[in-house]
C-alpha cells in the first residue's frame, strides 16, 4: 500500500499540546504537556525526589513537561503526588484527542543496576492498573515510597489507559522507583507515536474511548 505523504505530513506537523489547571483545598496545579517535544522539563512540586522522577519521565518520553504544584505538604505528600498524577493523565488524554494514527501500544523491559522493570501501556480508553512492586523502605528522600502506586493509579485512570508495571528484580528502592518512571516514559513514548500505515485508530471497533 502506498503511503499518502500529504496525510503523513499533516499528522506529524500537528502540535499535540495540553494545558491543564486544577485547584482544590489541597493542591493548586498548573501543567503543560507537549507530546512531540524533546524531553525538556520544568517541575516544581515541593517534593524533591518526585520532581526528579517527573523530570525522568519527561526525558525518556521525549515529551516537554511543565508542572507547578502548591500542595498541603504540611500534611504529607499524598495529595500532591496523586493530584499531579490526575492532571498529567488528563493532559495526556487531551493532547491525544481522537488518537488517530498512533501506535496505541508501548512496552519496555528497563534495567537499572540490579533492578529490572517491565512496563506496558495500552491507550485503550479503558483504565486499569496492574502494579507489582516490592518497596521495603518507607521513604526515599522526602518521598513516601507507597505514593509510587498512588501516582500510577491516578495517572492511568485519568488518562484512561491500561498500565502494567512489574518488578522482575531489585532491592534498592531509589533504583526501583527511578526505573519505573523511566520505563513509563519509554513505553508511553512508543504508544503515542504516529505510524503512517495506520488509518484511523488501531482498533477494529473504530475508536479508542
Amino acid at each position: 500500500m502506498k503511503i499518502d505523504e500529504s496525510r503523513w505530513e499533516k499528522m506529524t506537523e500537528k502540535l499535540r499540546i495540553s494545558k491543564q489547571s486544577r485547584e482544590t483545598f489541597e493542591t493548586k496545579i498548573n501543567l503543560e504537556l507537549i507530546l512531540d517535544g524533546k524531553g525538556t522539563s520544568e517541575v516544581e512540586t515541593g517534593i524533591g525526589f518526585f520532581d526528579h522522577m517527573l523530570t525522568l519521565f519527561a526525558k525518556h518520553s521525549l515529551m516537554d513537561l511543565k508542572v507547578n504544584c502548591k500542595g498541603d505538604l504540611e500534611v504529607d505528600g499524598h495529595h500532591t503526588v496523586e493530584d499531579v498524577g490526575i492532571v498529567l493523565g488528563i493532559a495526556l488524554s487531551d493532547a491525544l484527542a481522537d488518537k488517530k494514527g498512533i501506535r496505541r501500544y508501548g512496552s519496555v523491559m528497563l534495567p537499572m543496576d540490579e533492578t529490572l522493570i517491565i512496563c506496558a501501556v495500552d491507550l485503550s480508553g479503558r483504565p486499569y492498573l496492574a502494579c507489582d512492586l516490592s518497596l521495603d523502605r518507607d521513604k526515599v528522600g522526602d518521598f513516601d515510597t507507597e505514593l509510587t502506586k498512588e501516582f500510577l493509579q491516578a495517572f492511568a485512570y485519568s488518562a484512561r489507559i491500561n498500565l502494567h508495571v512489574k518488578q522482575i528484580s531489585g532491592d534498592n528502592c531509589h533504583h526501583i522507583i527511578e526505573a519505573v518512571f523511566k520505563a513509563l516514559g519509554q513505553a508511553t513514548r512508543q504508544a503515542v507515536e504516529y505510524d503512517a500505515r495506520i488509518e484511523g485508530t488501531l482498533s477494529t471497533k473504530g475508536s479508542l474511548s
